[in-house]
C-alpha cells in the first residue's frame, strides 16, 4: 500500500510512464539516504575540525583537494571492472562508505578518552575570539586525536562528493535526455528531503555525539541496497552511442557511420590507455573530448563563483552581525528557507521548465543569476542581501541549473557517463573551490577587506561562465538531436 501511495503522489507531481516507476523511486530514496547520511554526520565532522583551532581550517580544505586527486580516478577504475558490472559498482562504493563511518565511530571513541569539549557560554562563545584560537589549537591534542578529526573531515566531504556523482552517473546511463528534463528535478527532490532530514535529525540528536556516525551508516547502508534497483532492464533497450569525441573531430555523416560499428562504452583512444593506467582513463576521457573540455570548463567555473559566494557571505554577515548567536540562528534560518524552497521548486517546477525552456537555458539561469546577485552586493553589503541572495541563487541553481548540468552527460558514451563524469565533478568541483578560495584571500587582502568592492571582480567571471553554458547548451541540443535520428 506504502509503495501504491508514493506512486500516486508521484504521478500527481510529475509525468512518469510505468516502464519508468522502478528507476524513479529508487534513484528517489538512494538519494534520500545519501543526503540523510550525509547532513547527520556534517555537524559532529565541523565540530572536530573546530576544536583544532579555527586557523587550521584552511589547511583541512587544501588537504581535502590533495585527498580528491588521488580518490577520483580511483572511483574510476571500479567503474572500469569488467568484472564487476555497474550496479554492482555502485552498490559497492555506498557500502564501502557505510562501513568506513563504522571504523570512524570505533576511532572517535578511541581517540576522545582523556578530553572534554570546551563548555561555551549563552552567547554562544567560550569566552572572547582571542580565547577560542588560544585554547582551540593542535598542540593541545595528541595524534590520534588530531588524526582522527581530520581524517573524518577529509572523508566526509569526499564521501559526499564520490556517493553523489556516482549515483548521478549511474542514473543517466539508464535514462536520456528527455526522460531527464521530466524527472531530475523530482529525483533532485529526494536529495533535498534527504538533507531536511538529516539536519533536523542531527539538531534533535545532537546529545548523541558520535553514536550518530553509527546512525550515518545506517543510512548509507539502505542507500546501497535501494541502488540495486537503478537499472535499465525494464527501462529502454541499449543504444549505440560513439564517444563525443568523434563527433568533435569529424563531420556529421561521417561519426553517424563510426556510431554503428564502434561498441558503446569502448572508445578507441581510451582501450590502450585503460590496459596501462585504468585509474587515469576518466582524466584521459575528459582531455581527448572538446566537449567534456567545455563541461569541465563550465562546473569549474560554476564552483569558483559558489565558493565565492560562500566567503562573501561569511565576509559580509560577520561585520553586519555583531552577535555569535546571531550569526549562527542566521545561518540557520538561511539554509532553512533555502531547502524548503529548493524542495517545493523541485517537485513542482524543475520537470516543466526544463521540458518547455531546454538545457540552453537551464544552465544559463544560475550564472544570470550570479551577475545579478554580485551587483546587489556590490551596491548593498548587508545581511539582509546576502539571505535574499543566497536563497535566490541556491534555489535557481538545484532546481534548475543542476538539473540541466546532468542533462549534459546524458549525450555521451557509457565510459564518459561513468568514469569521465566522475573525475569532473569531484575533481573539477575541488579545484574550483580550491580557486575560489585563493582569489578571495588575494582580493579581500589587497581591497583592505571591502565586501563590496571584491563582488565586482568577480563579475568577469561570471561573464565567461554565461557564455561557456550558452555554448554548451546549444551544442548538447545538436548533439540530442544527433542522438534521435540515428537511433
Amino acid at each position: 500500500m506504502e509503495r501504491f501511495g508514493f506512486d500516486a503522489v508521484m504521478a500527481l507531481l510529475i509525468t512518469v510512464q510505468a516502464e519508468e516507476r522502478s528507476i524513479v523511486v529508487h534513484s528517489f530514496f538512494t538519494f534520500f539516504f545519501i543526503l540523510s547520511s550525509y547532513f547527520v554526520v556534517l555537524p559532529l565532522r565541523d565540530d572536530g575540525a573546530i576544536s583544532l583551532g579555527l586557523s587550521n581550517l584552511p589547511s583541512l580544505f587544501l588537504a581535502s583537494l590533495f585527498l580528491t586527486l588521488f580518490a577520483a580516478p580511483l572511483s574510476s577504475l571500479l567503474f572500469s571492472l569488467h568484472s564487476l558490472s555497474k550496479n554492482k559498482a555502485l552498490f559497492t562504493i555506498h557500502r564501502f562508505f557505510g562501513v568506513s563511518l563504522i571504523l570512524f565511530f570505533i576511532l572517535w571513541h578511541a581517540s576522545s578518552s582523556g578530553y572534554s569539549t570546551p563548555k561555551f557560554t549563552q552567547e554562544g562563545k567560550a569566552g572572547d575570539q582571542g580565547s577560542l584560537e588560544s585554547s582551540l589549537s593542535w598542540d593541545n591534542h595528541g595524534w590520534l586525536y588530531i588524526s582522527v578529526r581530520i581524517g573524518l573531515f577529509l572523508w566526509v566531504a569526499l564521501l559526499n562528493l564520490i556517493t553523489i556523482s556516482s549515483t548521478w552517473a549511474r542514473i543517466i546511463d539508464v535514462m536520456d535526455s528527455e526522460s531527464g528534463s521530466r524527472l531530475f528535478g523530482f529525483i533532485g527532490a529526494g536529495a533535498t528531503l534527504g538533507q531536511l532530514f538529516g539536519s533536523l535529525f542531527a539538531t534533535g540528536m545532537a546529545f548523541l555525539g558520535p553514536f550518530l556516525l553509527l546512525f550515518a551508516a545506517f543510512l548509507m547502508e539502505l542507500g546501497a541496497q535501494t541502488s540495486r534497483g537503478i537499472n535499465r532492464d525494464t527501462f529502454h533497450v541499449e543504444e549505440e552511442l560513439s564517444p563525443i569525441r568523434e563527433s568533435d573531430s569529424n563531420h556529421e555523416n561521417e561519426a553517424d557511420e563510426k556510431a554503428k560499428y564502434i561498441p558503446r562504452g569502448s572508445p578507441k583512444s581510451s582501450t590502450y590507455l585503460g590496459k596501462i593506467w585504468p585509474i587515469f582513463e576518466g582524466l584521459w576521457l575528459t582531455l581527448s573530448s572538446t566537449y567534456l573540455l567545455h563541461v569541465s570548463l563550465f562546473i569549474w567555473l560554476s564552483a569558483v563563483v559558489s565558493s565565492f559566494f560562500y566567503f562573501q557571505k561569511v565576509s559580509v554577515i560577520a561585520t553586519t552581525v555583531t552577535s555569535s548567536l546571531g550569526r549562527r540562528k542566521l545561518f540557520a534560518q538561511i539554509n532553512s528557507f533555502i531547502a524548503i524552497f529548493i524542495l517545493v521548486g523541485q517537485i513542482s517546477l524543475t520537470g516543466r521548465i526544463l521540458t518547455v525552456s531546454g538545457v540552453t537555458i537551464a544552465i544559463c539561469s544560475a550564472p544570470f543569476v550570479g551577475i545579478l546577485n554580485l551587483v546587489a552586493l556590490a551596491v548593498w553589503p548587508h545581511w539582509l542581501v546576502v539571505a535574499i541572495s543566497e536563497t535566490l541563487r541556491k534555489v535557481v541553481t538545484y532546481v534548475v541549473t543542476r538539473p540541466g548540468r546532468e542533462l549534459l552527460f546524458t549525450v555521451v558514451s557509457e565510459d564518459e557517463k561513468y568514469k569521465a563524469k566522475v573525475c569532473i565533478d569531484v575533481l573539477v568541483q575541488r579545484l574550483g573551490d580550491a580557486a575560489a578560495a585563493g582569489m578571495y584571500k588575494i582580493l579581500f587582502g589587497t581591497l583592505h577587506g571591502k565586501p563590496s568592492t571584491v563582488s565586482l571582480y568577480a563579475l568577469p567571471v561570471c561573464l565567461l561562465w554565461i557564455v561557456t553554458a550558452f555554448s554548451l547548451g546549444r551544442r548538447q541540443t545538436q548533439l540530442s538531436k544527433q542522438q534521435i535520428s540515428s537511433t
